[in-house]
């Protein structure tokens, strides 16, 4: 009918500076090759360094009705999104939920999401603090690394990775928020976002092999997170 899925590849936004490439600047081409007589809309896309499902549509009425249904879910308390990530690191609990509060944060001439882990009434009520939660379930480990699902409960920029972040297993490809998880004799253990500056993510030698890449090549390692499944009305 009036609905359509892409699989995006990571690192393309959904919009864009002007000159810059971005899925709206190709949803023109798009709606041409299809032969469709209405214009496309983005009904639901993950964030920019993600990959997976973005739904469109050709309908402006379909289009608001299912994205007031995806708001509506969470405040029902229900997952309509489900993602998959492959971990560095494997969590200790085979599933549980992820539950803390996230906020912006100035560290130097950039703003990072960092966790607050036991928001105040007030800052919440200001919404200077956000209260998230994240549903997540180890499906396959081996090697030190894990393939993940995860149900967000809440959106909020960047929630997956600090999530991830929290239970000591940054996604594979997070140049942001990798730096959060130190090691001491194997051991992991969190940093703080003012002790631990974003940096390119640091693997060991025999995950690098497995990837076949250089330490230089690495920065060049796109997330891991990838959108995987909308539940529809």
């Amino acid at each position: 009918g009036v609905l359509l899925a892409l699989n995006k590849p990571p690192g393309l936004p959904i919009l864009g500076r002007p000159g810059d490439l971005s899925l709206d600047v190709l949803l023109p081409a798009l709606r041409r090759r299809l032969g469709l007589a209405a214009e496309l809309h983005v009904v639901k896309a993950p964030a920019r360094e993600y990959s997976g499902l973005v739904l469109l549509s050709s309908c402006y009425h379909t289009t608001k009705k299912l994205q007031q249904f995806f708001t509506d879910a969470r405040w029902r308390g229900q997952y309509p999104a489900t993602y998959r990530a492959i971990t560095v690191g494997v969590p200790a609990e085979v599933e549980g939920e992820i539950s803390t509060g996230l906020s912006w944060q100035q560290q130097g001439d950039r703003a990072m999401v960092v966790p607050v882990p036991a928001p105040g009434r007030r800052s919440l009520a200001r919404k200077d603090v956000k209260s998230t939660l994240t549903r997540y379930r180890v499906l396959s480990a081996v090697g030190g690394c894990a393939l993940l699902q995860l149900q967000p409960r809440t959106a909020f920029p960047e929630q997956l990775q600090v999530h991830l972040t929290l239970l000591l297993c940054p996604a594979l490809g997070d140049h942001r928020h990798s730096s959060r998880v130190g090691r001491v004799l194997g051991v992991p253990f969190f940093l703080s976002p003012e002790s631990a500056p974003a940096r390119a993510q640091v693997l060991d030698e025999e995950l690098l092999s497995r990837l076949g890449l250089s330490p230089r090549q690495l920065h060049h390692l796109p997330l891991h997170i990838h959108l995987q499944e909308l539940v529809l009305p």
